[in-house]
């Protein structure tokens, strides 16, 4: 299970929907609106 940088919430890899890449990385997210916010400032969201 991956953790969605913007809320926090488990998304299980294999069925997400909602997917970014950045810096080499795949990032998973639960809904379109939490992907959209990274895409705009990732490192925003980053640690």
């Amino acid at each position: 299970m991956a953790i969605d940088p913007i809320c926090k919430m488990t998304v299980e890899e294999k069925t997400a929907k909602f997917t970014s890449q950045y810096k080499g990385k795949t990032y998973y997210f639960c809904a379109p609106g939490c992907k959209k916010k990274f895409d705009t400032d990732p490192e925003k969201y980053l640690d």
